[in-house]
């Protein structure tokens, strides 16, 4: 249980430091973290790979509105 309480901590440092660009990577963080812990006891790297998929997502999600919201005039 403490390594999916360092990895979200972990993750929630890196979301201060990142500013926006952090976006998912926390709830991302949170899921793999505690995934990774009941898995194979590896909550960390279940956290980094959860927060790398989570901005993964984010990022695609804001691409696809993106493009199907018109041009502003």
């Amino acid at each position: 249980m403490k390594y999916v309480v360092a990895a979200a901590a972990l993750a929630l440092a890196g979301l201060v430091s990142q500013g926006a660009e952090a976006k998912g990577c926390i709830k991302g963080a949170l899921v793999g973290g505690v995934a990774g812990h009941y898995v194979g006891k590896h909550g960390v790297l279940g956290a980094a790979a959860g927060c790398a998929i989570g901005r993964h997502q984010a990022n695609k999600r804001d691409r696809e509105r993106s493009a199907t919201q018109p041009a502003p005039r």
